[in-house]
């Protein structure tokens, strides 16, 4: 026995050893692609030499003798912290993610590779300014010096992940560059999502007025009525699609309400405590770790620019310089239009259009996957675009038997020089010159707030197509390809797309909200991302009569939401305290409880209240409860609440009320009932999920953000290391918008809001503020990976300085890359 235990004893210490030893190694492997920011790096493409300054945050400080220096320093500093996020960027422009992840990516794949992208992308650097192409090949330079030295000195091919996944690093070029920005407008453009949507609605719907219940149009004139669906395309019958599928991690292809999103507000000096002009500005995008943004200050011969820039590309696109500060918000032109292609019959290789049948344009693409033998995809384009198969947004669902689906979309223009106008925004010293350098910006479409030292503006930016007065659905369904009424006619000219200078009430913004109300076909669209956070913007703004920098952050914090302000009365209107009090333990005491405590609430959506959770929950239910009724399974797609479809329905807004009766049920319901069953529905939930202690309950458990890892977020264990996850506050509707998941096991989870934030304060411009919400690096190794998530976390921010001195006193390292002689 005593020689069993010993030897018991020696394999398990011999366990352990070799475990340890196993951990050492991974560490020492991953470790060696950990950036060494204290170094002297000899690289080509330089004329002299290039100071990358770090500062405590990791925000590098780039100088250099030229312009072109500058940006080749940038690609440097993007690829020693970002590499495998570029990597996977450019490898989902290209359609080229299943070489490296196999048949989970080959949709993406193919989505891609049927719109082009990439081509486009090598098209479209032949059409960009002598400065933008030097700033292109400097920045791939750049990148590229870093792969070198990656190389040269085996630091551990640049990134832990490229030892799990083979994925191979080829040179950078510049149209990779113009491949990513494309890629963003895959992200934040969702027009031909609602046109869809409204095609399928349409055919299911009994009573036409009804679709503008559920899929209500923003307030406001201008609006033309519309035929049915069916009159548009005839032989279209309901149909439903198959059930959804997870959409992979890597995928630009965002669900319906999460494509872009933001909110931009600037102050004129008459309305400033100091005298200077105010800027704020956060985009929304989808939360990853590391988050998209990268913060950076380049020093340019015109003046140091500081703010957020995206990996990949060599550009700020919203920050600051000396002299001008400019943010973007998403302008939800209507920049998308679904035509169905007739195909003839006697020959599917051609295509109906207004002078007869015509020939496909067809190409060959082969998709290589990992582990697979590759596919072959024909892909095929019209004059209106694209053919995009059926599986794609449920396109087969409203393309009748016959027929394909093809896509018109401005950034699938092969002279994009919409980077190019980026640079001169950059260089712009005054709000004039950037809004004359806008003027080439093609795609995707913003509202561009602008401010400089004595005056401010928004201008929308991209190209908004020209369609014909007599177009049949005016770009709001799919449409027959071939009536010429329905083809695009060009673009309109860029000093018709809605602008504001200097407005006398000196406060301008946008939260994503209808900013203009021009009829067909001057409109800019009839689809909005914003009704609500502009109500709370709007007060907030007007109850100070000057505003100050940290007013400004105050709003970009704010967790109000008018939504539940204003929705909360009018569902509860006759449920409040009424009735004797319920035994305890009945399902008429847990609503009792639940309505006392939403009775009390001030509808701040804060992360450590029971409140927001079972309004949220509540509202979720009253609208499933509502539509599911008469749109049965197509209701799944409607993932997050419409508060208009609800204000109608309670309010009675031209007969919305019988979407609270249920058609299967002899009695009628009004829509206090529903509002009752709702309730306890959501309480039921609630109760499953988080416990039946309403007091306990905490809003941040049930919207964390999810910064995760695409690719190892659900790896076991490693998850642990790569995932960033944090209890906030906000919600759907608020200005500190923590937009949630709205399907799944967790649907309030926060999955979409402002990875960067920023303040901007031309009395004192060196006081501007900024912050991004994970860190700078994408190394989960790296101290920096998340250094600045919980400052995010807190409503704080970092300094946005351009103080040189500053930056150097308190670096972290300076990286000296010097011309390889």
């Amino acid at each position: 026995m005593a020689v069993v235990f010993q030897w018991l004893v020696r394999i398990t210490a011999a366990l352990i050893v070799l475990a340890v030893l196993g951990v050492a190694m991974v560490y020492y492997l991953a470790s060696r692609s950990l950036p060494n920011y204290d170094a002297v790096v000899r690289v080509p493409n330089i004329t002299a030499p290039v100071e990358i300054v770090r500062d405590n945050a990791n925000v590098p400080h780039i100088f250099g003798d030229t312009d072109t220096d500058v940006f080749h320093g940038l690609g440097f500093a993007h690829a020693q912290d970002r590499l495998w996020q570029m990597m996977m960027l450019r490898r989902t422009a290209q359609g080229r993610l299943s070489e490296v992840f196999g048949t989970a990516t080959l949709d993406v794949d193919s989505f891609v590779r049927r719109l082009d992208i990439y081509r486009l992308s090598v098209q479209s650097v032949e059409a960009q300014d002598a400065r933008t192409r030097a700033a292109l090949d400097a920045y791939a330079a750049g990148v590229n010096a870093r792969l070198d030295q990656i190389n040269a000195e085996a630091l551990g091919r640049g990134a832990p992940e490229m030892f799990l996944f083979n994925a191979p690093l080829a040179p950078w070029r510049p149209a990779d560059s113009i491949a990513i920005a494309k890629l963003m407008a895959l992200q934040l453009s969702g027009h031909m999502t609602e046109e869809v949507l409204r095609a399928r609605m349409s055919l299911v719907l009994d009573d036409p007025d009804r679709l503008a219940d559920i899929l209500p149009d923003v307030p406001g004139d201008g609006i033309a009525s519309l035929p049915e669906y069916a009159a548009l395309v005839p032989n279209t019958e309901p149909r439903f699609a198959q059930a959804a599928t997870t959409a992979h991690p890597l995928s630009p292809f965002q669900p319906r309400g999460l494509a872009g999103a933001s909110n931009a507000w600037a102050a004129a000096a008459s309305r400033s405590a100091s005298g200077g002009t105010l800027l704020a500005n956060d985009p929304h995008l989808g939360f990853s770790a590391p988050a998209i943004w990268y913060l950076a200050r380049l020093e340019l011969r015109t003046g140091g620019v500081i703010g957020g820039s995206i990996p990949g590309v060599p550009l700020v696109l919203t920050g600051r310089s000396q002299r001008l500060g400019w943010g973007l918000t998403s302008a939800y032109v209507d920049d998308q239009d679904v035509l169905i292609e007739e195909l003839n019959p006697e020959n599917p290789s051609q295509y109906r259009t207004p002078d007869g049948w015509k020939e496909f344009e067809t190409r060959a693409s082969i998709v290589e996957i990992d582990g697979q033998d590759p596919v072959t995809l024909t892909l095929r384009w019209t004059d209106n675009g694209p053919v995009m198969p059926g599986s794609f947004r449920n396109l087969e669902t409203i393309t009748p038997p016959g027929h394909v689906a093809a896509l018109s979309w401005t950034v699938l223009s092969p002279n994009d020089t919409s980077l190019t106008a980026g640079m001169g925004v950059m260089h712009a010293q005054t709000v004039a010159e950037a809004i004359t350098a806008s003027k080439g910006y093609i795609a995707p479409a913003q509202n561009l707030t602008l401010v400089d030292r004595g005056s401010i503006a928004m201008k929308t930016i991209g190209a908004i197509p020209r369609r014909d007065a007599a177009h049949q659905s005016q770009g709001r369904m799919p449409a027959l390809g071939w009536r010429p009424e329905n083809r695009w006619q060009g673009r309109l000219p860029y000093a018709s797309n809605p602008g504001f200078v200097s407005p006398v009430g000196g406060i301008l913004g946008n939260t994503n909200n209808k900013t203009v109300d021009r009829p067909f076909p001057n409109h800019v669209s009839f689809h909005w991302g914003d009704t609500q956070r502009v109500q709370r913007w709007r007060r907030l703004m007007q109850t100070r009569e000057v505003h100050t920098r940290d007013s400004f952050i105050e709003a970009q914090l704010d967790t109000v939401s008018f939504t539940a302000r204003s929705l909360l009365p009018l569902i509860g209107s006759e449920l409040w305290f009424t009735g004797e009090a319920a035994p305890a333990g009945t399902a008429e005491r847990q609503r009792q409880r639940a309505l006392a405590l939403l009775a009390e609430w001030n509808g701040e959506m804060n992360e450590h209240w029971p409140e927001p959770l079972i309004y949220a929950a509540w509202l979720r239910s009253l609208q499933d409860r509502m539509a599911r009724d008469e749109l049965g399974p197509m209701t799944d797609a409607l993932t997050h609440v419409e508060p208009l479809f609800i204000e109608r329905a309670f309010r009675n807004v031209d007969g919305a009320a019988i979407w609270c009766d249920v058609r299967q049920s002899a009695p009628v319901e009004t829509c206090a009932d529903m509002a009752r069953l709702a309730l306890d529905d959501a309480l039921i939930w609630i109760g499953e999920t988080w416990g039946t202690q309403l007091e306990s309950l905490r809003w941040g458990d049930a919207h964390q953000a999810t910064h995760d890892h695409p690719v190892l977020g659900q790896v076991p264990v490693l998850r642990f290391f790569v995932n960033i996850r944090q209890s906030t506050s906000g919600g759907d509707n608020t200005l500190q918008r923590g937009l949630t998941r709205g399907t799944g096991d967790a649907p309030f989870e926060n999955v979409h809001g402002a990875g960067y934030r920023g303040v901007y304060d031309f009395a004192d411009p060196n006081s501007s503020v900024f912050v991004i919400s994970t860190g700078q690096s994408g190394h989960f190794l790296s101290r920096h990976y998340d250094d600045l998530a919980q400052l995010w976390r807190r409503g704080e921010y970092i300094p946005m300085s351009l103080d040189e001195g500053l930056a150097r006193a308190a670096a972290v390292g300076v990286t000296r890359l010097e011309p390889l002689q």
